[in-house]
């Protein structure tokens, strides 16, 4: 720990006049005046006590900036004030010799400055955490070094795998070339499942992805979970908790809480590097319009019997299976008006009718709407071409990557 604030301070700028605070007027001059006085602060033998009241007035007033108004209508600017904020807080953290409370604290609030804020000093957030939670690991593995604690166990779940009909199931195919792809499903937006075409990921072969190996990397890393078995549902809801929270709550010890927990969200391969290390977008991509940087990347993990209702999405999607499986569901977007979408705007794209048990009277003409389906196993690699809609049901723990490209 004595040289935490080292390994810190040798990626921050060398001195106050090499640190940038460069704001536009849209930030008032007594909120600059405030981050001046917190760099200045940085670079003098100032008390650790008076850091963090600075910092925390930045993010107090920044704070309440983000949650004024629609998200959208946040000016990037105290996005980028809120993560200056965290920078100096944790600063104020571990300047001195941390506790392990505060080099938690500490990790949380890089987290929440990459997930509220926006990127600054070529995204310098993103760097020191990685510097501590390289300490988290390390003491840590000295506790358990010094003190073994009893591991729990999950239960193994036994998934009742739904059996698919032949005449309905979605054809597989291995490794077709791209001009195949490209001839026979993408041009005619044609659902396929593609096999062997992510066996090289690392999530499947050097590190396969588990609880362990998701603990080791990110178990300190606060991230948000949506809280309930599907998004339209009236309890479901979103927090933040750390990936060992996540665990703890809503995978080992599922049937002791209400509701089930889902971490699904696009910023966790950006905020954990390690995972986005672990896999690769699949290469049929590359027919696509946009550039690899174009490629929205989507984390879905959580228990069995985990639900997305019936949606579709603006996009091409490859969803790709790593841990587990799961039962999906595709209507072609030409049975639209068979499958009632809601009349909100913000729910527009997502059914009301429960798929696996609908109300015939609510929607009758449901029955009549045409469909394919499959279990998705690891190692598949399932095509959603652009607004089809599709439902998932996980059968039992799973870690799912999708790929939304145009």
């Amino acid at each position: 720990m004595a040289t935490l604030w080292s390994k810190i301070s040798a990626v921050l700028p060398h001195n106050e006049e090499q640190f940038p605070l460069q704001f536009s007027d849209k930030v008032e001059s007594s909120v600059v005046e405030m981050l001046q006085r917190s760099r200045r602060q940085l670079y003098s033998d100032t008390t650790s006590a008076s850091r963090m009241i600075h910092a925390q007035i930045i993010l107090d007033f920044s704070w309440e900036k983000l949650n004024t108004g629609t998200w959208r209508h946040v000016d990037k600017e105290w996005r980028r004030v809120y993560s200056y904020g965290c920078l100096f807080k944790v600063a104020a953290l571990c300047r001195e010799d941390p506790s392990a409370d505060e080099l938690l604290q500490a990790v949380r609030t890089c987290d929440m400055g990459l997930l509220m804020g926006a990127a600054i000093m070529d995204n310098i957030l993103q760097v020191v955490v990685r510097i501590l939670q390289g300490e988290v690991r390390k003491s840590t593995k000295e506790e358990e070094e010094s003190e073994p604690t009893e591991v729990k166990r999950i239960k193994i779940e036994c998934p009742n795998v739904p059996v698919i009909n032949e005449e309905l199931a979605i054809p597989r195919v291995k490794c077709p070339s791209l001009e195949s792809f490209n001839t026979n499903y993408l041009l005619p937006l044609k659902p396929v499942i593609l096999e062997g075409i992510i066996e090289h990921w690392p999530a499947l072969n050097q590190h396969p992805w588990s609880i362990e190996y998701l603990r080791c990397v990110a178990g300190c890393r606060t991230v948000p979970v949506e809280v309930g078995s599907r998004y339209t549902d009236e309890e479901w809801s979103q927090t933040l908790l750390t990936v060992n929270e996540f665990i703890d709550r809503y995978i080992l010890n599922k049937d002791e809480v209400k509701g089930l927990g889902y971490l699904a969200q696009h910023q966790l391969f950006d905020q954990i590097p390690e995972l986005k290390e672990d896999i690769r977008p699949p290469d049929y991509c590359c027919l696509g319009e946009g550039d690899e940087e174009d490629i929205t990347v989507n984390a879905w993990f959580g228990p069995g019997g985990t639900v997305s209702p019936l949606h579709q999405d603006p996009q091409q999607n490859f969803l790709a299976q790593v841990v587990g499986s799961k039962y999906i569901r595709l209507y072609s977007p030409e049975d639209t008006d068979k499958l009632y979408p809601h009349q909100s705007q913000l729910l527009h794209n997502t059914s009301q009718v429960e798929v696996e048990n609908p109300d015939t009277e609510r929607f009758p003409e449901f029955a009549d709407a045409p469909y394919l389906e499959c279990v998705l196993h690891p190692g598949d690699v399932l095509f959603i071409p652009v607004q089809h809609w599709h439902y998932v049901r996980s059968l039992e723990l799973s870690f799912s990557v999708s790929f939304w490209w145009s």
